[in-house]
């Protein structure tokens, strides 16, 4: 091959050369990682802001380190309502449900470790009152509510692991509980169905 020939050979691989778009690479790897961050800051933002909102309740119960175990026997509570443990196989539908029975509180806990808040009010509750729980419960999804005849103040507000008992449903922390721990922080599992089981009493 003569030496122009060569020459034009030598041209033509470099200039059907591929090379590495390392500029490229190197852009979109930074956005990657910007946006990796930004999502687990939101997400850390979110969870602190339940923690301190939690924190802020006056009265607040918190209980650790309950049972999750299934079970279709009557289990004993420490607690009135109870507040998490183990619990029956089949949930209380939750889905903002107003209920004019006791509930089964094996059922109900269920519910709670689904991200549920029951709301329990003693029997004989000033009618006003209780519409006012009513309306709380018919506009936020994951609540239910039921008569309970051994509770000892006139309203309970529970979640898996969280409590607080009022005397009047305006009472504020009714809001605040609500806010912190419908589907909150605390809950074991997150997003699993609070309908479509026990729909009655």
């Amino acid at each position: 091959m003569s030496k122009s020939a060569r020459n034009r050979n030598a041209r033509k691989n470099v200039l059907t050369q591929r090379e590495v778009p390392w500029g490229g690479i190197a852009f979109f790897t930074v956005i990657g990682v910007i946006a990796v961050v930004a999502i687990a800051y939101a997400f850390m933002q979110t969870r602190s802001s339940a923690s301190a909102g939690s924190a802020s309740i006056a009265g607040l119960v918190q209980k650790d380190g309950l049972g999750r175990e299934h079970t279709t026997s009557p289990v004993k509570y420490d607690v009135s309502p109870p507040m998490g443990g183990d619990h029956d196989p089949t949930w209380q539908n939750c889905d903002a449900r107003v209920y004019d029975q006791p509930l089964r509180n094996e059922n109900a806990v269920h519910s709670l470790e689904h991200g549920a808040v029951w709301i329990t009010y003693r029997p004989g509750l000033d009618a006003a009152q209780l519409d006012r729980l009513k309306t709380k419960v018919a506009a936020t999804d994951y609540t239910f509510l039921s008569p309970y005849p051994s509770l000892d103040a006139p309203i309970a507000l529970t979640a898996w692991g969280k409590q607080v008992k009022i005397q009047d449903a305006g009472d504020q922390r009714v809001d605040a509980f609500l806010r912190a721990f419908v589907k909150g922080p605390q809950t074991p599992e997150p997003g699993a169905a609070c309908n479509g089981a026990k729909d009655a009493a």
